[in-house]
């Protein structure tokens, strides 16, 4: 069984109500009759019902038992308007600007995930990642212990001699530019998290990557990642976690060995940490157009799964994100 296949059937096993605000989107329309046909998730879609109908219509989409929303009308916009006014208004929001946000699909469907009317949103076919991220971060905020939201990238090898059975997790890909050595470590244990929930990975093996391998260079970006690998130490004692470890001495169990003996993680980590954006974003591309793995980005950190699709996404990148969403919310 796949990666995703596993996701799907842990979705299947406990079903979620996962609201889409992109809602007459035509990729979104086609995703929320596969999601409800699948079983994966109780999609709503949030929209004007008529346009969101009319795109159905002209794709013979069958959205039977598909809930739509129109935050203009619904009997929950007065609730949320106000509940979004108490939470922001120290903040210098008034009672009218909450009115207006409300009435947009994106911060409706955040509010129905703060006030447990949806378990999860999925969005990012029109909207960009900030255009979600930033109400998700000031309605939901950050889950207890975590300060911070980052990404991880599940990565499905066709090599199954990595990590577990072929399945790794990189994080962070697409959120934060230049963790600080703290930041670093919360991206660790977060995505040691992600590892155990999504992937089934019962005992992460957590690398934090560096181009020196315990000492073998000096320089401040290997010193950030040492730190960042002392402070996760203290924050998860319990997880298997080493750096900094370059990627061979992580994956690769004989120069694991080589370069750094007795690791507990060192040649066989599943549950891969880079150092900064650029790295990560260039390590999972490379995995993926030239290792050939097939790869699926989540969030985490928030206080409830929020996850954001390229908008250059399919109906089938939905579906799955969709599906990992619903799981997260178990």
């Amino acid at each position: 069984m796949s990666m995703i296949e596993m996701v799907k059937a842990k979705a299947r096993a406990d079903v979620k109500c996962i609201v889409l605000p992109e809602g007459d989107e035509p990729r979104t329309v086609a995703a929320a009759e596969e999601i409800r046909r699948e079983g994966l998730a109780e999609p709503v879609l949030l929209g004007d019902p008529e346009k969101i109908r009319e795109e159905a219509k002209r794709q013979e989409t069958d959205l039977s038992g598909i809930r739509i929303v129109d935050p203009e009308y619904s009997d929950k916009t007065e609730t949320y308007a106000e509940t979004l006014y108490e939470l922001r208004k120290a903040k210098g929001l008034t009672r009218e600007q909450a009115d207006q946000l409300v009435r947009d699909p994106m911060y409706f469907g955040i509010m129905m995930v703060k006030m447990g009317d949806a378990d999860g949103l999925v969005s990012g076919a029109v909207h960009s990642t900030g255009d979600m991220l930033r109400p998700a971060l000031q309605i939901i905020k950050t889950s207890p212990g975590n300060k911070i939201v980052s990404s991880s990238f599940l990565m499905d090898c066709p090599n199954k001699s990595l990590g577990e059975n072929g399945l790794l997790v990189y994080a962070d890909c697409v959120v934060m530019p230049d963790p600080t050595a703290e930041e670093l470590a919360y991206i660790a244990i977060a995505a040691a998290d992600t590892a155990k929930k999504l992937c089934g990975i019962e005992v992460p093996k957590v690398a934090l990557l560096s181009f020196s391998t315990k000492g073998s260079a000096k320089h401040e970006m290997v010193t950030k990642v040492q730190k960042a690998t002392a402070l996760a130490h203290q924050l998860a004692p319990d997880l298997l976690l080493d750096g900094e470890l370059q990627f061979d001495a992580a994956l690769v169990p004989e120069v694991g060995e080589l370069k750094a003996k007795g690791s507990p993680v060192a040649g066989h980590a599943n549950v891969l940490i880079f150092p900064d954006l650029q790295a990560g974003n260039i390590g999972y591309k490379i995995t993926q157009r030239i290792g050939g793995a097939e790869c699926f980005a989540v969030l985490q950190g928030l206080a409830k799964p929020c996850n954001d699709l390229s908008r250059g996404c399919s109906v089938d990148d939905i579906v799955n994100t969709v599906a990992m969403t619903a799981v997260q919310a178990q």
